[in-house]
């Protein structure tokens, strides 16, 4: 057991270094004129290192809790590089990265990280199954569902072009707030019914119930890595246009696949951990919360953040990703729906996201 804290202690002093020293770079590499694809990659690392560091000090925070706040805890400030990214790439008039980058943020999460995750919790599991609590994935498959039933109507109306296809900024500002007011109605008493982790017949959950930090310390590192992560991504998107441009990568895919990953290595880092170390309902609430955030807070507060700003974010989306995000729903709802999934269904949830990754790549 020592050995294993003191490992994990040399990783997050190292992570800790690595995430100060690719900020600093990318700072300088933004202020310093250096070659956009330098600036880009210097910014990616940074962006990514300090979602390790923001996951590592909400996991010490919220192992005082139960799976539920600890999830919620870990997605909400998981989220804050994302929410940044889309700010930024939106004052700088950049709606096509805002916009993917968003719904990419669901597609990462609902099928990249989650089938991940599902394969090494099904292959940790000793009979091969991957069993977790039902109701946070089938809550998420509602939210999800009711975002995208927002997103559909809106696009039948534009495809057809009603009346109400002139009011798709409206329409969004009002969808945006009963968004919000259902999401509120949901996470309030799920954080009130959460129980602790860690009973005497579980050593894989006490083993990730232990806290190394004091509460006060991981606050601190909490702030710390979230400010950072502000500037970090000012700098990410100034620098992601003309990297893009250089490869020939288009806007689309960089919004839906490089902007989405590295907005959300949280998740991908600290899911794929927890199945790892057997305490799967962690890691599903930590995947299924932020797959929750984006769809039912995420999405809709940066709605309504975008009508102070030059440019609008609204729930207008290409018809492809509209029937993306369909089938995504449906695919998620029908593999955690029932509570287990073993890992063929995790590999077919990856394989989906490679797929639509590719067609992205052509948009």
């Amino acid at each position: 057991m020592a050995t294993v804290t003191r490992v994990l202690s040399r990783i997050e002093r190292a992570s800790l270094a690595i995430a100060a020293g690719f900020t600093v770079a990318a700072g300088i590499a933004r202020y310093g004129g250096w070659p956009s694809g330098v600036a880009f990659a210097a910014a990616t690392i940074a962006l990514a290192s300090l979602a390790h560091i923001v996951s590592f000090a909400t996991e010490q925070v919220g192992r005082r809790f139960g799976p539920a706040v600890t999830g919620v805890l870990q997605s909400t400030l998981g989220n804050l590089p994302e929410l940044f990214i889309v700010v930024f790439a939106l004052r700088a008039g950049e709606t096509v990265v805002a916009q993917t980058s968003i719904i990419g943020s669901l597609f990462a999460n609902a099928l990249l990280v989650l089938g991940l995750v599902i394969v090494v919790g099904a292959r940790q599991a000793g009979d091969g199954v991957m069993r977790f609590q039902r109701r946070l994935p089938n809550d998420t498959a509602t939210l999800l569902l009711l975002t995208v039933f927002i997103i559909v109507l809106v696009g039948l109306s534009l495809g057809s072009h009603d009346p109400a296809s002139t009011h798709v900024k409206t329409i969004s500002a009002i969808a945006a707030v009963a968004l919000l007011a259902v999401y509120l109605s949901w996470v309030i008493p799920y954080l009130r019914g959460d129980s602790a982790p860690a009973g005497p017949a579980e050593p894989a959950a006490a083993e990730v119930a232990r806290a190394q930090l004091p509460l006060i310390a991981a606050v601190a590192l909490l702030s710390v890595a979230g400010v950072a992560s502000a500037f970090v991504s000012d700098w990410f998107v100034t620098a992601l246009t003309p990297a893009m441009a250089g490869i020939g990568v288009s806007k689309a895919f960089a919004g839906l696949v490089v902007v989405a990953i590295a907005g959300n290595a949280v998740e991908n880092v600290t899911g794929i951990v927890l199945a790892a170390k057997g305490n799967a309902d962690l890691a599903v609430s930590v995947v299924k919360n932020s797959v929750a955030q984006i769809a039912a807070f995420l999405y809709p507060v940066l709605v309504l953040i975008s009508l102070l700003l030059a440019h609008q974010l609204t729930f207008a989306l290409a018809p492809v990703y509209i029937g993306a995000l369909v089938l995504t729903a449906l695919s998620v709802w029908q593999v955690t729906g029932d509570g287990e999934a073993v890992a063929f269904e995790g590999w077919a949830l990856v394989a989906t996201y490679v797929v639509l990754a590719t067609v992205a790549l052509y948009e």
